[in-house]
């Protein structure tokens, strides 16, 4: 074989003739799919076709995983229409020749595959996986704003049915190694010793791949438009076409097209170099600089002791167990944590597929009424009621038992750190780790640092929400610090508006067409009306409540906690009429106090910069990604 010099490839040959190309992108932890691999690969296969080898085997060199996806630094070059379609007949061509090679070809899958990487798979005769927590498969590019438009809305569909693949496609998930194995995905699922004999078998076994069911192949064939249909009620219930363009359009490519995006190029454009999609490749750098703030300390925490088995508290400690963590949670009764350990078995349920894992998070969680975890935790959080004096007494406590090396941290979510910290001895040591509710479901957790706290702690308190794979944002210390600080007028707002009288529902209404996803009457009721008055004294500069609040508070409706506050609540939904016409300009009068707080903020030094308070805001709140968030929405 002629001696090809590549730079992120390299070639292993065996005794058989099986030619493993291993991907190892040069200078970098992860592969992804650049247009100088996308060339090489090309180059691999000239070769290939000169000299036909017995096999191939495509894997990868990186520990991190098979193949990330595509290069998402090349989509912010793409200015123009040549560009974007240039970009998807690259793909779309080189994994089509890829697809009809003579010769048997294998993806040996092991860690992440996602987008064009598992296009390429796709492309492969085989595709074994390998049996590990960290393998997973998904065309998540719909997150971005885009479509699989390397053969994945073909190929995907005619290997595990069109049902299953436009779920995928259409929300981004991702599947573990048993889960592809048994959609026929996968040929097979086998553990990390025998994969290499693994894979040697079954590209020279000459098998064929299982065969759709009958269904499968009338649902992606002769009912293919009573499929895609079906999917679009689906997918209106989530997304609104002017705000996600790109699942609508993988849709129409897969039943108008068969999925060969380029049958139809002004939709290439209209997708790829569309807003939403600048605004969602935007989100996910900003998702990637938080991720970068947990990397500032080799900090790793193995026993977490958290007190106040409330929602926030329980909710906390259980997500550190499914996330790996020993857990001991303290309350003032075996009955007070008994709800959060019935949350928490649901959780794991829910999250753990393997019921013996499953348990072994359960084991981890232990309740604690003593406290007596604190001496030897590593993290000791407290999330007990909002009360100033509540909180000096219980950290005064926590103080004197604590470790030296051990995170002491509050999850406050409007009281200053520095009038907590007045109670300490070492007031240096507090640090706020506020997380969000619900704690499973919100991917933020803001980091507090006062005057007084010790940068080596924030840092240790940044790596540790990383640890549990949660995005950290470091903000100093103000009353409702980022998010919550621009919540309040948010919420504030929408309350007076019922005030006026427009009904909760049409308030609703106007921000989910706006983009929200939830609205901010029912993210009242979520949040509970008692922590909207108690966060409002802190962090609003209103001089009263709203009648409204004001008037359910006193009658102890506190919203979803209590089954009844703007709404009733009904197996954990709002019961919610039907919206009146929404007024013109309501969307914007609501979401102007929210944008002018956001700015405030980062011109008060609270957030670093724009850039961070747009991913709090997002992240924190849901704020319509598409947008960009807040303050990229308010330049447009």
């Amino acid at each position: 074989m002629t001696e090809l010099n590549l730079k992120n490839w390299r070639l292993e040959n065996d005794e058989q003739g099986i030619i493993t190309a291993i991907l190892d992108k040069a200078g970098e932890n992860a592969n992804t799919l650049s247009k100088e691999i996308m060339g090489e690969l090309a180059i691999l296969l000239d070769e290939f076709d000169k000299n036909p080898p017995k096999a191939v085997i495509f894997r990868s060199g990186k520990a991190a995983g098979f193949i990330a996806g595509a290069d998402i630094n090349e989509f912010t070059q793409l200015d123009s229409k040549e560009k974007g379609l240039e970009i998807i007949s690259r793909g779309w061509n080189l994994f089509n020749r890829l697809a009809d090679v003579k010769y048997p070809t294998l993806a040996l899958v092991r860690g992440h595959c996602l987008g064009g990487g598992l296009e390429l798979a796709l492309a492969c005769k085989y595709f074994l996986v390998i049996d590990e927590p960290s393998t997973k498969m998904g065309l998540p590019e719909v997150m971005l704003g885009i479509f699989p438009g390397w053969g994945g809305m073909k190929r995907l569909p005619e290997r595990i049915g069109a049902p299953q693949a436009l779920d995928m496609m259409l929300s981004g998930k991702t599947i573990d190694a048993k889960k592809a194995k048994k959609l026929g995905l996968a040929d097979d699922c086998v553990p990390p010793r025998v994969m290499e004999m693994a894979a040697k078998q079954l590209v020279l076994s000459g098998e064929h791949h299982k065969k759709l069911g009958l269904v499968s192949q009338v649902l992606s064939g002769p009912l293919k438009a009573v499929t895609a249909n079906k999917a679009r009620e689906e997918l209106a219930k989530k997304a609104r076409p002017e705000h996600y363009p790109a699942p609508y359009a993988i849709l129409d490519i897969w039943e108008k097209h068969d999925g060969n995006a380029l049958a139809d190029p002004n939709l290439i454009d209209n997708i790829i170099n569309s807003k939403t999609a600048r605004n969602l490749v935007r989100v996910f750098f900003l998702q990637e600089r938080l991720k970068k703030f947990g990397a500032q300390s080799d900090f790793k925490a193995s026993h977490v002791h958290v007190v106040g088995a409330g929602i926030m508290g329980g909710d906390i400690a259980a997500w550190c167990a499914l996330r790996g963590l020993k857990v001991t949670l303290q309350d003032t009764s075996v009955d007070r944590i008994a709800p959060a350990i019935g949350r928490a078995k649901k959780l794991f349920d829910r999250r753990i597929k393997d019921p013996l894992l499953a348990r072994d998070a359960f084991d981890r969680l232990v309740p604690d009424v003593a406290g007596d975890g604190v001496k030897d935790a590593d993290v000791v959080i407290e999330a007990i009621f909002e009360n100033l004096d509540a909180k000096h007494k219980l950290l005064s406590s926590l103080e004197k038992k604590v470790k030296a090396s051990a995170i002491l941290a509050t999850n406050t979510s409007s009281l200053k750190l520095e009038d907590l910290a007045t109670i300490l001895k070492n007031p240096a040591r507090l640090v706020g780790i506020h997380f969000f509710n619900p704690v499973a479901q919100m991917p933020l957790v803001e980091v507090i640092h006062a005057e007084t706290t010790d940068e080596k702690t924030a840092k240790k308190a940044l790596a540790f929400v990383k640890q549990i794979d949660k995005l950290p944002l470091p903000v100093k210390s103000a009353p409702g610090f980022l998010v919550n600080a621009v919540l309040a007028p948010y919420m504030l707002e929408a309350m007076c508006s019922v005030d006026e009288g427009i009904s909760p529902e049409t308030i609703d209404e106007a921000m989910l067409a706006f983009g929200m996803p939830i609205g901010p009457i029912e993210l009242v009721d979520t949040v509970g009306l008692d922590i909207a008055m108690a966060a409002g004294s802190q962090i609003s500069a209103a001089n009263e409540a709203p009648k409204c609040l004001l008037e359910k508070f006193e009658k102890g409706n506190l919203g979803k906690k209590t089954g009844v506050g703007f709404y009733k609540w009904v197996d954990g939904k709002a019961q919610k009429g039907k919206p009146s016409e929404v007024p013109a300009g309501l969307a914007e009068r609501l979401i102007a106090p929210l944008l002018e707080r956001t700015q405030k903020l980062v011109d008060e030094g609270i957030v670093g910069d724009a850039d961070l308070a747009d991913a709090g805001v997002i992240f924190g709140t849901g704020f319509a990604p598409f947008t960009g968030g807040p303050l990229n929405y308010s330049v447009g």
